[in-house]
């Protein structure tokens, strides 16, 4: 495959230049050489650059990225912790859904105040503890125990 210079890969990749030189210099992807001042890639850099764009949607941190590449620049991806990833965006999921669902039943709430709801209410309770995840009991959105 012919080198694509750093204007080609950001425009088919849509990753800004800037970025792509952040990318090179901690390591994520790699140029073959430069022509002029600007430098050229590999086509297959446009794969990597997916790779690393679906890893940043799902939550993982570059570093954590760049782990995920092998020593002969291949995806080995740890399959356990793509399942632990899954599972903290069930989670995350879970409690939006609750937390959606506690704002519309507020929104409709037939209380002349908000703060005569007792879905309100405890949705306040549970908000002023600290970050609303998930409870799998079936109450109001709660707060991660410590530990879990």
């Amino acid at each position: 495959m012919p080198l694509l210079d750093i204007g080609e890969i950001a425009e088919r990749s849509g990753v800004p230049p800037s970025t792509l030189r952040y990318y090179e210099e901690i390591g994520l992807i790699r140029s073959e050489g430069r022509h002029g001042l600007r430098r050229q890639f590999d086509g297959d850099v446009l794969l990597r650059l997916s790779l690393i764009g679906l890893g940043k949607a799902a939550g993982f941190s570059l570093v954590e990225i760049a782990g995920m590449f092998g020593r002969d620049g291949q995806p080995a991806i740890p399959r356990a912790q793509l399942r632990a990833k899954a599972d903290d965006l069930q989670r995350q999921i879970l409690g939006l859904r609750m937390l959606r669902d506690a704002l519309r039943h507020v929104a409709d709430c037939p209380a002349p105040s908000h703060l005569e709801c007792p879905s309100f209410r405890a949705l306040l309770k549970a908000s002023a503890r600290g970050p609303l995840v998930y409870d799998p009991s079936g109450g109001p959105p709660g707060r991660r125990k410590r530990g879990g």
